[in-house]
């Protein structure tokens, strides 16, 4: 079992350009877990480097406390225009 703040903290020191992260325990089971993050090492990759991107991130975490991560990757650029259309 691991908390969301771990995996957040692993995420803002790992990936490069961090301007969100938010993580939600779905279970309350600490090993099922849903993400959010906004960072710029995101701008220019695919879908699939994005992944392998935070994957690599939170390390052997994905290897043993976290049974299940589904995320969401953006850049600071679409994640801030994502905002601003939801907002009115």
């Amino acid at each position: 079992m691991v908390e969301p703040s771990v995996l957040e903290q692993r995420l803002r020191e790992n990936l490069s350009g961090v301007t969100h992260v938010e993580v939600k325990d779905m279970t309350g089971t600490k090993d099922h877990f849903e993400a959010v993050i906004v960072a710029s090492a995101f701008a220019g990759q695919s879908r699939v480097k994005q992944h392998q991107l935070v994957y690599g991130a939170l390390g052997e975490l994905m290897d043993g406390p976290v049974h299940a991560l589904t995320f969401k990757t953006f850049t600071p650029d679409v994640w801030s225009a994502q905002q601003g259309a939801g907002e009115g």
